[in-house]
């Protein structure tokens, strides 16, 4: 068994390399392997980092590679894909980011890879079936990114409007990574206090709180709109996810994950609580949630259903 904390990072775009510029800077990992069909490009990103090695926390490999190098990795992360642009919904991105990730992933499994997948590709929701389906590993091992980008704008942004700090906002955003997705905001709490609560006292309207989550969901397309990318977040995200996954913490985090009847839900990858160990999705967080909520979530499960059937099963049906 490998004993080295090895990363394989397929994608060196933006997004990946805030990813692992990211875990340069905070260390925990002993290999990092890049990966992208341009691979000068590749090249160029692991002299770049690693020139930065010397004002590094702690030692680390880092190398452009090729799919051999999946064969003994702990996780992949698959960042690549056609990027969102200015006024398009992740969804419109499905057909061919689906075609590129099905590619990505029969060459990874092809490898003898038996890790944990961490997917970043949008539609992630989407992207995380289309990996399940094609590498046939259980369920549990193929991690969406989610809603973890999310629910951390929405605790920056209740964060800045209560005055506390952003640690101690415990609050998650359930659905699709995109449009439809919600709050259920009865499970809201800064530190161990309902955040319903606070509203009342201070006599803030709740509408308030909608207007945040508005604020969450139009954040990405506002930041493309002005920087035509969006990628320190979300890389700052997927550090977070492999250092749960690496770390085997047993870490709450908010992210893609299949449905087997929890929220009455199945078939799809959907955004949801769920604790991240060594095997990846170790248990789905149930929330008790109110009939408009559960409502919202429904829709949001109900999104993804048709999209898989229209637009990502015929994919997976190609030779």
């Amino acid at each position: 068994m490998n004993t080295n904390r090895k990363v394989v990072l397929v994608g060196a775009g933006f997004v990946g390399m805030s990813m692992a510029y990211s875990l340069l800077n905070q260390g925990g990992i002993d290999e990092l392997v890049l990966i992208d069909v341009n691979k000068e490009k590749t090249i160029g990103e692991e002299m770049d980092l690693s020139h930065g090695l010397p004002y590094a926390p702690h030692k680390m490999l880092i190398k452009a590679g090729d799919y051999d190098e999946c064969r003994d990795a702990n996780i992949v992360v698959i960042t690549a894909g056609l990027p969102q642009k200015p006024g398009q919904s992740r969804l419109e991105l499905a057909v061919e980011n689906a075609k590129i990730v099905k590619s990505i992933t029969k060459k990874v499994m092809n490898n003898g890879f038996n890790g944990i997948f961490i997917v970043a590709s949008n539609p992630v929701d989407l992207m995380s079936y289309v990996v399940a389906e094609v590498s046939g590993l259980p369920k549990s091992k193929i991690i969406g990114s989610g809603t973890v980008l999310d629910t951390a704008r929405l605790r920056y942004l209740i964060a800045e409007y209560i005055g506390v700090s952003s640690k101690n906002v415990h609050a998650y955003i359930l659905g699709e990574h995109g449009d439809s997705s919600l709050v259920p905001w009865e499970h809201c709490y800064v530190g161990c206090k309902r955040i319903i609560d606070i509203m009342q006292e201070r006599n803030h309207p709740m509408d308030n709180l909608v207007k945040i989550h508005d604020c969450v969901w139009q954040a990405a397309y506002e930041i493309i709109e002005k920087k035509k990318a969006t990628y320190y977040g979300i890389g700052m995200a997927l550090n977070r996810l492999i250092k749960a996954v690496i770390n085997d913490e047993n870490s709450i985090l908010t992210v893609s994950t299949y449905q087997n009847g929890e929220y009455g839900q199945e078939g799809m990858y959907i955004g949801v609580p769920a604790i991240i160990n060594k095997n990846g999705v170790k248990e789905i967080l149930q929330l008790k949630l109110n009939e408009e909520d559960q409502r919202k979530f429904d829709h949001s499960c109900e999104i993804m259903k048709e999209n898989i059937e229209k637009e990502i099963k015929p994919i997976l049906a190609e030779q």
